[in-house]
């Protein structure tokens, strides 16, 4: 592991929007996301087959004729569950699991056992070149304001680099926020165990052509509790203090096109601590800033293939002891077309500049260019569904890269879906990994200039199937080889990254799911993930069990009346118990909610009410954050 020592609505006339709307698309560093299509999509339970979603192929889709392993959480269930961050929501997906350094700092991603993923919001890039701490994550799901303005999470596993270029080996995750439908504002205040409290506001509203969709949130934890081996610790130093905001505007120029705008803010000021048990110390405090702005202009609105112009700015300061600063823009655009009624094209165009630095370690002006362009055509062939694409990148330090894409769709009636795709991958090393810098009494870990970027191949098949309007099914196999990967080597003195020979991937999703009557439902899955690595020495390839545990989901819902309660469980196995202690764990966590009346709710929660033993992530020879005891929380939400 690579463990770096850093990191009044009334008011809001015509006039005034229609003037912010100008000078942002005109000045500011801007974004532009794929359509809103399926805002308005089935706001049912997760992955839900007949949803539309956008992210797999970067156009309106129906799930069943997407060729890709995709899972959606909605708003819905976002609210049902009371999720405080983007990572509590998608670590009960199948196949995910999050790392957090901390209890409530970063929070780092795998899909299927990788942790080279891209996060958007509403189609915006958030990864970095300068990484978020955790192995090669290059991005921190703790850079999300608010789960208030989330209107759902796509998550698509498997490569997707032909659409979406270097750090999608794994996939990507999208987050889409939600556009003011209504005049309203909502209040959530909550308390809960070790002294944490929380007061989140939001406020949403039209105005003829015009909507906002705003939130302002602030969260204080104390120090929190664990168990080490039998015995109970409070983890010191483990405080933090969390401040948020974030802000969509969306302005209707006609029938077929839209403004749009986002700004997302967020604060951490938390301690960061080293081991566990008596050994536990702090290692110093952490802050860190996001700013990320954009806006955008969208046209062909409502069709089969809309496209976008898309301009962004996203900006990250971290502080401990020394500052690290990382700064993203660039433009994006899209376009499609519907060249009859078998075949839909979509072609693209990005630009993208990162500028990092850490003054105090000699680590600055590190700029890193790609620029690339996409093109991809969905063809029907009756039941039969043909997608083939490519992407080229040219990057400033790599040079030029091709990745193409083919994928299978095919649907022998409207209940069932077999799918099958393969593309080339391209994932260059980030700025981390060829400059950084840091050294202190646990040692020194720094980049290796001489790295060479990781090329390889992913492939995926999977089938769907509805046996009838309560119960589905699903089954998918992945596989990925790629050449040069890259691993952060660690002692005892620190680290520093190598390119190995190679690295292969490979596993099964089950999936179940159904609905025992008007009030009851349930839902079973099942992920086995492998890891192996040839490291060159002649030994050939090496189970790699240090890596993501295969998982096990389960989750009862009831819903009737006032009342809606959940139980979610999620259990690992398979862990190198040198590296985690234990080989596996099994998290059950309970919430329940109460509607008072129409706009006003009372809820109560428990996370990790077994108070199982497990650790978030570790190295040889130390343990690091160890996963949190028992918590619980009580709210109040009420809206008018």
């Amino acid at each position: 592991m690579k463990s770096k020592k850093i990191y009044g609505k009334d008011c809001l006339t015509r006039k005034v929007l229609a003037a912010f709307f100008a000078s942002s698309l005109c000045c500011a560093p801007v974004f532009a996301a794929e359509s809103d299509a399926a805002d308005e999509a089935t706001d049912n339970a997760v992955n839900d087959l007949g949803a539309t979603v956008v992210t797999a192929e970067r156009i309106p889709t129906e799930r069943m004729d997407t060729p890709a392993n995709v899972t959606v959480i909605t708003a819905k269930e976002i609210a049902a569950n009371h999720y405080a961050t983007v990572g509590e929501a998608v670590e009960h997906v199948n196949g995910v699991t999050v790392t957090r350094m901390g209890g409530q700092q970063q929070e780092f991603v795998r899909l299927n056992g990788d942790e080279r993923v891209i996060i958007l919001v509403d189609g915006e890039r958030l990864n970095n070149d300068q990484g978020s701490t955790y192995y090669r994550a290059s991005a921190d799901l703790n850079m999300i304001p608010s789960m208030k303005n989330i209107q759902r999470i796509e998550i698509v596993k498997g490569g997707a680099s032909a659409l979406y270029g270097s750090d999608a080996v794994g996939g990507v995750i999208n987050i889409i926020t939600k556009k003011g439908v209504k005049n309203e504002t909502t209040v959530d205040l909550s308390t809960g165990s070790w002294k944490t409290h929380s007061l989140e506001l939001t406020n949403q509203g039209t105005d003829g052509n015009y909507s906002w969709f705003v939130t302002g949130a602030m969260t204080n934890g104390g120090n929190f509790d664990y168990n080490y081996r039998g015995s109970g610790y409070t983890m010191n130093s483990s405080d933090y203090r969390n401040r948020s905001f974030s802000l969509r505007l969306d302005g209707k120029i006609d029938e077929r096109s839209s403004a749009h705008i986002y700004y997302g803010h967020r604060s951490v000021n938390a301690a960061q601590y080293t081991g566990i048990g008596a050994a536990a110390t702090a290692s110093g405090k952490l802050t860190e800033v996001f700013n990320n702005v954009s806006a955008s202009y969208r046209f062909k609105e409502g069709t089969a293939a809309p496209g976008f112009l898309r301009v962004f700015n996203n900006y990250k300061t971290a502080t401990q002891g020394t500052e690290f600063n990382t700064l993203l823009w660039g433009v994006d655009y899209q376009n499609g077309w519907q060249l009859d009624d078998k075949n839909t094209l979509i072609a693209g165009a990005e630009w993208h500049q990162s500028d990092s630095s850490n003054k105090l370690s000699g680590y600055e002006g590190k700029k890193i260019t790609n620029k690339a362009l996409y093109v991809q055509d969905t063809m029907k062939l009756g039941k039969l569904s043909f997608v083939p694409g490519v992407r080229v990148d040219n990057h400033s330090i790599f040079g030029t890269h091709w990745t193409p894409k083919a994928a299978l769709n095919y649907r022998p009636d409207d209940a069932t879906q077999f799918y099958a795709s393969w593309g080339k991958v391209f994932k260059a090393p980030t700025a981390d990994d060829l400059y950084y810098y840091s050294s202190s009494m646990w040692g020194t870990w720094k980049g290796n200039p001489d790295l060479d970027p990781e090329t390889g191949w992913t492939a995926t098949l999977g089938m769907n199937h509805k046996f009838n309007d309560k119960a589905s099914m699903g089954i998918s196999y992945f596989e990925s080889r790629l050449n040069d990967a890259i691993r952060w080597v660690n002692t005892f003195s620190g680290g520093s990254p190598t390119n190995i020979n190679r690295e292969k991937k490979r596993g099964i999703e089950l999936s179940f799911r159904q609905r025992l009557d008007d009030a009851w439902s349930y839902d079973l899955a099942y992920s086995y993930i492998r890891t192996e690595k040839d490291e060159g020495a002649g030994s050939g390839y090496l189970w790699d069990n240090t890596s993501q545990p295969n998982g096990y989901r389960l989750g009862l819902h009831y819903a009737k009346g006032p009342w809606r309660a959940n139980i979610l469980g999620r259990m690992g196995s398979g862990l190198a118990e040198s590296r985690y202690i234990n080989s596996s764990y099994a998290i059950w966590d309970f919430n329940v909610n109460y509607d008072i009346e129409k706009n006003m709710t009372a809820y109560f929660r428990i996370n990790n009410f077994t108070d199982e033993e497990y650790y978030r992530n570790a190295t040889a020879g130390s343990y690091y954050y160890p996963g949190t005891g028992r918590f619980y929380q009580v709210g109040l939400t009420c809206s008018f």
